[in-house]
């Protein structure tokens, strides 16, 4: 936790600086999950000449703006999709902590973000979401339900219909099961139906277990809201790329994880504020 006495300034670099250190971590994850590789071991080491990293070549964002995106020893391209993460895991948690401050919401925001992004990289660049991530993501957003309130109300309003007034921690614990259930439970139900429909596969698993893990953090309203974003933008998206490259439709595509993770961190950074915002009309 960040002391509450110190310099505003010095709190969101010091945050920044943490997120890209987080970030580094996870390109590691990006890069070995999907191969089911260790997080942990071998260290960090060039994929063309195999030579391990140093670690005065391993500081974020500041080493491959120095080495110029390239291995010390082979020269062999570095991506820019590792600074990239990089960078954006940094600026999201400087953007929470902003908005939230030094709390328990903040540190719970902070983490379902590293998981979105893991996911939402993994999915776009392999076609994989990771049980690696989205299993251990389930039982985090379960312990956040206990730490910080979901907020959703479903859980509080299903006890008050059985007669019980239970403690904030069982209704937001109750809330989180919700949103798995509605999450998971509804993009399982549609990938059946289009699999009677049409005996194949429109959908992974993966694309449950991801929503499943995002409903423990946010609840059924929120999720159901981030299913309906991702297709919104997916449709609009995937239509506007068949049409530009005049391709079939059924040859098209999506790697509806990505949809998926961006339409989740949305909701919970401004889901709310849109449902309410919605909700006001009537």
């Amino acid at each position: 936790m960040i002391p509450p006495d110190l310099p505003p300034a010095f709190a969101d670099a010091l945050v920044f600086v943490f997120g890209l250190l987080i970030g580094s971590f996870l390109n590691v994850c990006i890069y070995r999950l999907p191969r089911g590789e260790s997080v942990v071991t071998p260290r960090s080491h060039c994929p063309g000449c195999g030579h391990a990293v140093a670690g005065y070549d391993n500081v974020p964002f500041v080493s491959y703006l120095l080495l110029g995106g390239k291995c010390r020893y082979c020269r062999m391209r570095i991506s820019p999709i590792y600074l990239l993460v990089e960078l954006a895991t940094g600026l999201l948690f400087l953007f929470l902590f902003v908005r939230l401050g030094p709390s328990l919401l903040f540190l719970k925001f902070a983490v379902f973000g590293a998981l979105l992004l893991v996911l939402v990289m993994t999915d776009w660049q392999t076609r994989l979401l990771p049980d690696r991530v989205t299993f251990p993501g389930m039982a985090l957003g379960l312990v956040c339900s206990l730490l910080v309130p979901v907020g959703d109300g479903a859980g509080a309003l299903l006890a008050r219909a059985v007669g019980l007034e239970p403690p904030w921690q069982v209704t937001s614990l109750l809330d989180a099961v919700l949103g798995a259930l509605a999450g998971g439970g509804l993009l399982f139900g549609l990938a059946e139906v289009y699999f009677r429909l049409r005996h194949k596969e429109g959908m992974g698993l993966g694309d449950v277990k991801m929503m499943t893990m995002a409903g423990f953090f946010l609840g059924p309203k929120l999720v159901l809201l981030s299913i309906w974003f991702a297709s919104v933008a997916g449709a609009l998206l995937g239509g506007g790329f068949i049409l530009l490259s005049r391709k079939d439709w059924r040859a098209f595509e999506i790697p509806f994880g990505v949809f998926l993770g961006i339409a989740a961190l949305t909701s919970a950074l401004w889901g709310a504020d849109v449902l309410n915002w919605y909700l006001g009309y009537f």
